[in-house]
């Protein structure tokens, strides 16, 4: 009962709060995700028991909470509050998720995000724009990033959903719009691509220039320049088709740090490839 008593009054010291100071000189109100947003935006994640989920301005901990309490994951949250941390680990131990949480008191452009696969954020429009380097920057190729309401700016989102969620606007009602964004490896500039199913000597040079995950270029085989047909970037994951001369190849495979390794396939079979970093 004394338990309650105190999550009732750190509750309501918290349903007040603005986050204050300067937070890297941005911060966002506090405004709770309504609880059917939270679970679209985890489904729209696809957070599985193996993922560590990051929510950067966490407030009360509840998609920290709901990650690992309905989907088993690893959960962190970021919250510059003092007061919503308590109450973030408060509402944890009630969960009887406290082992599997963690609540980081702090500003979340200072903590590291290099260990979530995936990241969730409600945040204004101008602490998502300069969040975006940040995330780009730290986070793995293929790391998921869903944000509610506001995007991150000329990074156009993957998918999105919008829906009724009837808990919004304190109970009042309203439109929730959430977005995922799958980060892209680095796939921009110049590579010596190399496969037995180009034409002899089985090299071309291969440039791509690269708009978040939007990349498009073009192959030099021979003298003959092949722009690449139907070019898409997924995480790590590229895939793209040049005209040979005797036929498409459809060349799909992996960027790593410095190269690109995959397969390719045409009419007469399928072939490796590999792809060095030139510049």
């Amino acid at each position: 009962m004394a338990a309650c008593t105190a999550l009732a009054a750190a509750l309501a010291l918290a349903s007040c709060s603005v986050t204050t100071g300067t937070q890297s000189d941005f911060s966002s109100p506090y405004v709770p995700t309504p609880d059917s947003t939270v679970e679209r935006m985890l489904a729209l994640g696809g957070v599985t028991p193996g993922d560590t989920v990051m929510d950067l301005g966490s407030g009360d901990g509840r998609i920290v909470i709901a990650a690992a309490k309905r989907y088993g994951a690893r959960a962190i949250g970021v919250e510059y509050d003092p007061k919503l941390v308590e109450v973030s680990r408060l509402n944890a131990r009630e969960a009887g998720v406290a082992d599997r949480v963690r609540f980081i008191e702090g500003d979340l452009f200072k903590v590291d995000l290099s260990p979530a696969s995936v990241v969730t954020v409600y945040l204004l429009p101008d602490v998502n724009l300069k969040l975006r380097d940040k995330l780009l920057a730290e986070l793995r190729p293929g790391t998921r990033v869903v944000a509610h309401d506001f995007d991150l700016e000329s990074w156009r989102p993957d998918r999105v959903e919008t829906f009724y969620a009837p808990e919004k606007n304190r109970g009042g009602g309203g439109t929730s719009r959430v977005m995922l964004w799958i980060v892209p490896a680095e796939a921009r500039g110049t590579w010596a691509l190399r496969s037995p199913a180009l034409p002899a000597p089985g090299e071309a040079d291969l440039r791509i220039s690269q708009n978040f995950q939007a990349i498009e270029g073009q192959a030099t085989l021979g003298r003959r320049p092949v722009a690449l047909a139907t070019p898409t970037l997924r995480g790590p994951e590229i895939r793209f088709t040049l005209d040979a001369g005797d036929g498409p190849l459809a060349f799909d495979g992996e960027v790593r740090e410095g190269e690109m390794v995959g397969t390719v396939r045409g009419k007469a079979g399928t072939w490796p490839w590999r792809a060095t970093h030139e510049r």
